[in-house]
């Protein structure tokens, strides 16, 4: 990989990472539904007038925009706003991974092989771990059970989006061609709002909502053109460009460190502090989406000439 290239996939890396320490900072002054309701508002309208819809059927487009805006996000900003902590949050979203996995070999018939099932069970014990204490400045005696769930249930709505890309990917190929990714991310942008707008709605009053858009301050207007613009069309732009220029296989690892950034970035500015032990839950979950990710590489290096 070229070196302004690796340099725009650490942008990238950086602003994915802190889009979780900002989310937060953008829950102190927005309702989490509302939240999630501007930032795609903001990231469809205008840029659908610029971008040409994918050669996919609508159905995918919708089915992405449901699990990826109203289930993926609304469950995790939901869980942030009850007591998930930004940084711990980066590193449990990643699970997706193994969702994925699951829902690929269920609805796809993809094989689940032993490495897959190692790092899914490596990973898991590190998530026992991280539910366990956080210390600190931002100290919170214990995850709380129901963020945790919320947590866990983004990241199976990412794994169902992530079989919904494959089934579009599929029907684009069958046609000759080949799916646009971005594309596809801002169509679906379109989708989310309606549905949002009428959750925030079931949560507050009409009058409550619309004093808090008459009267956003500095740092929610910062979050809500944070998550619109630079996480989700600057950053999906510029990964989808990267995938275009060079092979998955080079592209996709460096999503990895993600969670790394994350939990930095959370501590520097939220001073969310973990516990020795929680680092090294974060750390095994790190460890567990490597071997599930490479296990096949790395057992190939040691039994070359075998079919693991």
């Amino acid at each position: 990989m070229k070196k302004r290239d690796l340099m725009l996939a650490l942008l990238v890396v950086i602003v994915w990472g802190a889009n979780f320490t900002v989310i937060k900072l953008g829950l102190a002054g927005l309702p989490p539904m509302l939240l999630v309701a501007l930032r795609y508002t903001f990231a469809a309208l205008p840029a659908v007038f610029f971008i040409k819809r994918p050669d996919i059927s609508w159905k995918y487009i919708f089915a992405y925009g449901m699990a990826v805006g109203v289930g993926q996000f609304s469950c995790l900003f939901y869980a942030m706003n009850i007591g998930m902590p930004a940084g711990t949050s980066s590193v449990i979203l990643q699970s997706q991974a193994f969702f994925t996995l699951i829902f690929a070999a269920v609805l796809l018939k993809e094989p689940l092989r032993i490495f897959h099932i190692l790092g899914l069970l490596i990973a898991a014990s590190g998530l026992l771990l991280i539910s366990g204490h956080l210390g600190g400045t931002g100290e919170v005696s214990s995850l709380p059970l129901g963020a945790l769930f919320l947590t866990l249930l983004a990241a199976a709505f990412w794994g169902i989006s992530n079989v919904i890309v494959k089934f579009a990917s599929k029907q684009a190929a069958e046609q000759g061609k080949t799916l646009d990714m971005f594309a596809l991310v801002v169509w679906s942008c379109l989708i989310p709002p309606l549905p949002l707008y009428f959750f925030a709605l079931l949560l507050d009053t009409p009058e409550a909502l619309l004093h808090i858009v008459l009267n956003l301050s500095g740092q929610s207007i910062f979050a809500i053109l944070y998550l619109s613009f630079l996480a989700t069309l600057v950053g999906f732009g510029l990964w989808s460009l990267l995938l275009s220029k060079y092979p998955a296989g080079k592209v996709a690892p460096l999503s990895l460190l993600v969670p790394i950034t994350g939990l930095i970035t959370a501590q520097g500015i939220l001073g969310e502090q973990l516990l020795p032990m929680q680092w090294l839950g974060c750390g095994i979950i790190i460890f567990g989406l490597i071997i599930s990710n490479f296990g096949s590489a790395i057992l190939q290096f040691f039994f070359k000439g075998k079919n693991i």
